[in-house]
């Protein structure tokens, strides 16, 4: 019961930490990238559903996030392993962020910045993950 309730709270951390760096780069699209470089246009979100159903995902991954990074944790103290769950984190979120209707023609810029924001979300996520566990907020899983 104890490792559920600590997996529990690292679920939310990540969450939470996921859902307020997806705020952060919905404003930055809205108020910098979209205004100033008209390349990048398409990432300009308005408040609507579409925005309420990404922020409910990019929270829900964040939660799944959490939870992986601790178990990852457990597992190994290996730095690439760390770095690697965040990068598989993160692309596979920016991957789903990619329309099937993508136009040839239309350039790649916004897909990469899609794909950085998403790495950015999880790389913070893992960061707050590992003071939670520093401060003994979160603790790691116990051996087994």
């Amino acid at each position: 019961m104890a490792e559920r309730i600590e997996s529990l709270k690292a679920g939310i951390i990540g969450g939470l930490s996921v859902c307020f760096a997806f705020a952060i780069a919905s404003l930055l699209n809205n108020l910098v990238l979209a205004k100033y470089f008209q390349i990048l246009a398409s990432l300009q979100s308005h408040v609507n559903w579409h925005l309420w159903v990404s922020g409910a995902v990019a929270t829900f991954t964040g939660l799944l996030f959490g939870v992986t990074y601790r178990y990852i944790i457990r597992s190994d103290k290996n730095p690439q392993l760390k770095v690697g769950g965040v990068l598989a984190f993160g692309l596979v979120r920016g991957l789903t962020q990619i329309e099937l209707g993508w136009d040839s023609n239309s350039t790649i810029w916004p897909f990469l910045v899609l794909a950085g924001e998403s790495l950015l979300w999880f790389a913070l996520a893992a960061i707050a993950l590992d003071i939670a566990i520093q401060l003994r907020w979160i603790k790691p899983f116990s051996s087994i």
